[in-house]
C-alpha cells in the first residue's frame, strides 16, 4: 500500500515509479532488453535517472512510454492529481488543492483518464446474459399507407 505522504517529494515519486515499472530491474522500454546502462541524471528534475539500452542503443527514463512523459509539471503534481482523481474529485477541487487553474488541471486529468481507460481490458461476456428493460421500436408513426409510400420513395420498400 502506498502512503500519500511518501509521494509528496519528487525523489520519492521517481523511486516509486521505478519500483512499479521494473520490480525485476530496469528493462528497455523500446525493446525489452535488460542490457541497460545508467546515463546519469536529468538536469531539470535531478531525481530522474536516464538510461541507454545496449541492444537497441536508444535512451529512455522512468517516464518514457507513459502518459506522464513530455510534461513540464513536477511528477509529484501528477501523482497527487491521480490520487485526487481516485478520491472522485472533479477538476475544480483538484485545481484548488494543487493551486492550478482549471485549464491546467484539464490538461493533466484528460491523459490520466485516457491512460486508465486504455489499460482496462475489453470485457468478455460468456454464458447466459440477462438484460432488463429492453426497448424495441414497435413501428412507425403515421398511417400504414403513408409509411409504405415513404419506404418506397427511399428505396426501402417492403
Amino acid at each position: 500500500m502506498l502512503n500519500i505522504q511518501n509521494l509528496i517529494d519528487d525523489a520519492q515519486c521517481f523511486e516509486t515509479v521505478r519500483a512499479l515499472r521494473g520490480p525485476d530491474g530496469v528493462h528497455c522500454v523500446h525493446c525489452g532488453s535488460v542490457a541497460v546502462t545508467r546515463q546519469g541524471r536529468d538536469p531539470t528534475p535531478p531525481e530522474r535517472q536516464t538510461y541507454r539500452c545496449k541492444a537497441c542503443d536508444r535512451g529512455f527514463d522512468e517516464l518514457t512510454g507513459t502518459v506522464l512523459a513530455g510534461h513540464h509539471r513536477p511528477l509529484r503534481s501528477w501523482v497527487l492529481c491521480l490520487y485526487f482523481m481516485g478520491l472522485n474529485l472533479s477538476n475544480r477541487p483538484i485545481g484548488q488543492e494543487l493551486e492550478l487553474n482549471k485549464d491546467d488541471v484539464q490538461r493533466m486529468t484528460y491523459p490520466l483518464r485516457e491512460g486508465i481507460a486504455c489499460a482496462q481490458p475489453e470485457p468478455v461476456l460468456s454464458g447466459e446474459v440477462e438484460a432488463d428493460a429492453v426497448s424495441v421500436v414497435a413501428g412507425h408513426k403515421g398511417p400504414p399507407a403513408a409509411v409504405k409510400k415513404s419506404r418506397a420513395r427511399h428505396g426501402t420498400g417492403v
